[in-house]
C-alpha cells in the first residue's frame, strides 16, 4: 500500500449526505443524476456478518476493478463522519473510529473520515478519483458507509453502500448514488454516467454477492 502525504481535503460537492435521503430519486442534487438499486443476497447473522467484513474491507471497490491507493485515515481520532436514520434525520455515530482496523495487507478498514484514491477502467471508462468516507455505519443489523469524490473524478458525488439484516431474517445489499457529470463527454452525453454507474452497482454486486437471489 503506497502512502502519501496528509492533505486536509474536503469533497467537491454542496449535497454531503444527500445519498441518504428518502427522497433522492426524485429530487436529486442539481444537476446530478441519481441511481438506486437494491438485492436480496441471502439471509441469516452469518450472511450478514461475512457480508458485512468485506464491504468495510473494500471488498466491492476492489471487486468493481478498482485499484485502491494512498488510504489515509481521519487526521483526529476522534472523527466518525455523520450517519442518518432511514428518514435522512442525522445520528448519533454508532461507534467510535480511534481504533482503525487494517486488512491482511495493511490497507485501513473503511471508517469515517478517511480518504482514498482509486484507480482502473469500469465498463470501459475511466474511473480514477479520490474519495472521501463521509460516514461508517457498523451496527447490530446495518453495515455500510457512504464516499464522495474529493477530485480528480469525471463525475463529482456520492455513493453509499448498505447491507441491512431485517426483522424477516433477509440481507438485503442496497447502493444509492447521485454523479454531477465534470468532463467534458460526460457533460456532453449524460448516458456516459448512467452507464459508468451501471457497471460499478454490477461490480460492486459481483464482490458483496456473488449468487445473489433476488433484485428489487
Amino acid at each position: 500500500m503506497r502512502r502519501g502525504s496528509f492533505r486536509d481535503d474536503t469533497v467537491d460537492y454542496a449535497a454531503v449526505g444527500a445519498t441518504q435521503a428518502p427522497d433522492l430519486m426524485q429530487y436529486p442534487p442539481e444537476r446530478s443524476i441519481p441511481a438506486e438499486q437494491s438485492w436480496r443476497i441471502g439471509s441469516g447473522e452469518a450472511r450478514f456478518r461475512s457480508a458485512g467484513e468485506a464491504l468495510l474491507s473494500w471488498t466491492a471497490q476492489r471487486g468493481a476493478g478498482l485499484a485502491l491507493s494512498d488510504v489515509r485515515p481521519a487526521a483526529g481520532p476522534t472523527y466518525a463522519g455523520v450517519s442518518f436514520d432511514p428518514e435522512g434525520v442525522p445520528v448519533a455515530p454508532s461507534r467510535s473510529e480511534s481504533d482503525v482496523r487494517y486488512d491482511a495487507d495493511g490497507t485501513p478498514y473503511v471508517a469515517g473520515g478517511t480518504t482514498v484514491r482509486v484507480a482502473g477502467r469500469v465498463g470501459g471508462m475511466r474511473a480514477d478519483a479520490e474519495l472521501r468516507v463521509i460516514f461508517a455505519v457498523d451496527e447490530p443489523r446495518r453495515i455500510g458507509f457512504a464516499i464522495g469524490t474529493v477530485g480528480d473524478s469525471v463525475v463529482s458525488g456520492e455513493e453509499s453502500l448498505m447491507l441491512d439484516w431485517h426483522d424477516n431474517d433477509e440481507v438485503w445489499f442496497t447502493v444509492r448514488a447521485f454523479d454531477a457529470p465534470k468532463a467534458p463527454l460526460h457533460r456532453l452525453f449524460p448516458a456516459l454516467t448512467r452507464r459508468r454507474r451501471r457497471a460499478l452497482f454490477s461490480g460492486y454486486l459481483r464482490a458483496i454477492s456473488p449468487l445473489y437471489t433476488t433484485s428489487a
